[in-house]
C-alpha cells in the first residue's frame, strides 16, 4: 500500500536582475532577524534568567519594523522572516531537549543564504511559481516533473557559494513499496572499495575529491595571490566554490545510483555503525574519509528503506567484523589496516573485505530474526579456547533495527 510522505523537489533557477536583487535583500533581512532574535534570547536567558517564546520573538519583529534604522525589514516579504524565527525556536527545543549544541549565529560569508516562504507568500498557477514583492514567476529549469496533481506547501530558495540559485518545493508524494525480494545484503564501508557487498562485489570508490584535487589546488593558490576586498579576488573564490559544488554533486548523484539500486534488490539492508567523527581524527584518512562520505550513504538507505518497505539493520560499531573468523568464529587478536588477506587456524583464507560484509550480513539477520543481541560462539585463534572464559576476547553483535 502506497505511503503518503513529503517529499522536496531541488531544482535550479536563473532569476533576473531585479529578483536576484530582492532574493539577496530577503537573505540578508532573515539573517540579520535570525541573529538578533538570538541576542536577545541569549541575554533574556543569561542576564534574567528568563526564556522568550517563539510569540514574544514575533511581537520583537513587529517593534523592530518600527526603528528607523530597521526600516529595511519592511521592505522584503514577511514571511522568511517569521520563519526564521521558527527556525530559531527549532533550534532551541533540540537545545533543550539535548538533541544538538546550543544555536549559533549565522555568518554572511559561512552560512547558507536561503529564505523559506509558505503558501502565503508564493503563487502557484499551472506550474509557475511566482514569490511575494515579485513581479514575475522565476525562470526554473524543470530537471524532472512534479507528482501528478501535487502542488507545494513550502518553498525554500537558497543560492551556494558558488553563485548558483536553488528552489526547492515541498509536495506531497505517493510512493509504492517496491516489489518484495528474498535477498538480503550486509555492506562493509572503506576507502580502497567505498562498499564490500557480502555477495563478494566491491564498489569502486570513484575518490571524486582526487580527481579534481589538482583543479582544486591550483585555484586556491590563484585565490590566495589576490588582494582581499577585491573584485578579482571574489571572481577567484567563485572559481574554487564551483569546483567543490563539482565534486559534491557527482558524489551525490554516485550515492543515490548506488543506494537506489541496493534497496531496490535486496528486501534487508545490514550496515554499521560507523562513528565517523571519531575516524575523522586520524590525520592521515581524514580526507579519504571525508571523501568517500559514509554518513551520506547511510542517510540515503535510512529514508530509502523507509520510503520502499525495506528493512535496515544497524550493526553495533565494536562487532568484530574483520577479526572474526565468518567458517569457525574464532576472532584473531589482532588485525592491522594493512593486511588485506588473513589465514584463520581452521585453515580457512579471508579476504578482508568480504568476510567483513558476510559477517555483519550475518549478524544482521540473527538480530532480525532474533530481535535482539546476538553474541556468538567463538574461539580465540590465537589459544584454541572459548572466547566466553576470556573477557579481552567477548564481543557483541548488538544492533538495532531501523
Amino acid at each position: 500500500m502506497a505511503q503518503q510522505v513529503k517529499r522536496a523537489f531541488r531544482y535550479r533557477f536563473y532569476p533576473s536582475g531585479a529578483q536576484a536583487a530582492e532574493l539577496s535583500r530577503t537573505f540578508g533581512c532573515v539573517r540579520f532577524v535570525y541573529n538578533r532574535a538570538l541576542q536577545e534570547r541569549t541575554r533574556a536567558w543569561y542576564g534574567e534568567q528568563r526564556r522568550m517564546s517563539y510569540g514574544q520573538s514575533s511581537a520583537a519583529l513587529t517593534q523592530w519594523k518600527k526603528i528607523e534604522e530597521l526600516a529595511f525589514l519592511a521592505e522584503v516579504s514577511c514571511v522568511p522572516l517569521q520563519q526564521a524565527l521558527r527556525h530559531l525556536q527549532s533550534a532551541f527545543g533540540n537545545f533543550f531537549a539535548k538533541r544538538a549544541n546550543y544555536p549559533h549565529y549565522k555568518s554572511r560569508k559561512k552560512s547558507r543564504a536561503s529564505a523559506e516562504y509558505t503558501r502565503s507568500a508564493f503563487t502557484w498557477r499551472e506550474g509557475r511559481l511566482t514569490l511575494a514583492k515579485m513581479a514575475g514567476p522565476l525562470d526554473i529549469r524543470w530537471s524532472r516533473p512534479l507528482p501528478e496533481g501535487a502542488e507545494p506547501t513550502t518553498v525554500t530558495v537558497s543560492r551556494d557559494s558558488a553563485g548558483r540559485w536553488f528552489v526547492s518545493l515541498l509536495c506531497e508524494d505517493s510512493i509504492a513499496p517496491a516489489p518484495a525480494a528474498d535477498t538480503a545484503v550486509g555492506l562493509d564501508a572503506g576507502i580502497m572499495s567505498l562498499v564490500v557487498l557480502s555477495t563478494g562485489e566491491k564498489v569502486a570508490n570513484p575518490r571524486h575529491e582526487r580527481r579534481d584535487r589538482a583543479r582544486l589546488a591550483k585555484a586556491q593558490r590563484e585565490l590566495s595571490r589576490k588582494v582581499k576586498g577585491s573584485a578579482n579576488r571574489e571572481k577567484s573564490r567563485r572559481k574554487v566554490a564551483r569546483v567543490h559544488a563539482r565534486i559534491t554533486d557527482r558524489r551525490r548523484d554516485f550515492l543515490h545510483k548506488l543506494t537506489t539500486r541496493l534497496v531496490r534488490e535486496n528486501q534487508t539492508v545490514v550496515i554499521e555503525d560507523l562513528a565517523v567523527r571519531n575516524l575523522l581524527k586520524n590525520g592521515r584518512l581524514a580526507r579519504a574519509i571525508t571523501d568517500a562520505a559514509w554518513a551520506d550513504l547511510r542517510m540515503m538507505l535510512e529514508y530509502k528503506c523507509a520510503w520502499y518497505g525495506r528493512e535496515l539493520v544497524v550493526i553495533d560499531r565494536w562487532f568484530p567484523s574483520s577479526k572474526l573468523c565468518g567458517a569457525c568464529g574464532t576472532v584473531r587478536e589482532s588485525l592491522p589496516l594493512h593486511v588485506r588477506e588473513w589465514t584463520c587456524g581452521c585453515g580457512v583464507t579471508h579476504d578482508r573485505d568480504v568476510n567483513a560484509a558476510k559477517n555483519i550480513l550475518a549478524a544482521g539477520l540473527a538480530v532480525s530474526a532474533c530481535g535482539g543481541g546476538v553474541r556468538p560462539q567463538r574461539e580465540s585463534s590465537r589459544t584454541g579456547r572459548s572466547s566466553v572464559k576470556q573477557e579481552p576476547q567477548r564481543a557483541t553483535a548488538g544492533a538495532s533495527r531501523l
